[in-house]
């Protein structure tokens, strides 16, 4: 190549500063891009992960409160028709209870409802129920042939205690009379 060869020296043409600069300046954010994407990447997986775990909590919760709910609910409906036994009557309330408990069931609004064609009120299954068996209700006569009632035992005449006498510090024979005269009355009150 020669000096004067027209084609070997040709001017390179003008660089401007100005692309050079944004060249630069758009390589350096693409190396800081990557530089920082696994780090975004890492975050955003551990952000998953987080996300995950509270819907799975959520849903554990929603299913421990639906639980919680419907075992609410069954303790409600069985006091109900125990009570409801008990209004009626029933002397062996459990043992009516267990017959029934499964015919009843509880509507969308709250009631409660015998199942079947006709589905009767709570009150009303309940009495027809206790009218089909009257077994489960006290016996109308105490005893039978031959029964004797229990002789009464003679109550002493022991002067009544009054609350107001009952006081921390009292004499043993203050307290034993009327730990006599509390077990008098509760036996009075379990014989009716």
């Amino acid at each position: 190549m020669s000096e004067l060869d027209p084609m070997a020296v040709q001017p390179s043409p003008p660089t401007d500063v100005r692309d050079v600069v944004r060249q630069t300046v758009e390589e350096f954010i693409r190396g800081e891009h990557q530089k920082a994407e696994p780090a975004y990447k890492a975050e955003l997986q551990e952000e998953r992960r987080r996300r995950e775990g509270l819907e799975a909590r959520l849903n554990q919760l929603v299913e421990e409160n639906r639980k919680a709910r419907a075992q609410t609910e069954e303790l409600d409906r069985n006091s109900q028709i125990r009570t409801e036994l008990q209004r009626l009557g029933v002397a062996k309330v459990d043992l009516a209870f267990r017959a029934v408990k499964d015919d009843i069931m509880r509507t969308e609004d709250g009631r409660l409802l015998a199942k079947g064609p006709d589905s009767k009120p709570l009150q009303e299954f309940l009495a027809g129920f206790v009218q089909e068996n009257p077994e489960l209700l006290p016996a109308r006569i105490a005893g039978g042939s031959g029964a004797q009632t229990p002789a009464k035992a003679a109550v002493p005449n022991t002067s009544l205690v009054e609350m107001s006498s009952i006081r921390p510090g009292m004499s043993k024979e203050d307290l034993d009379r009327v730990r006599q005269e509390i077990a008098r009355l509760t036996s009075q009150a379990i014989r009716g």
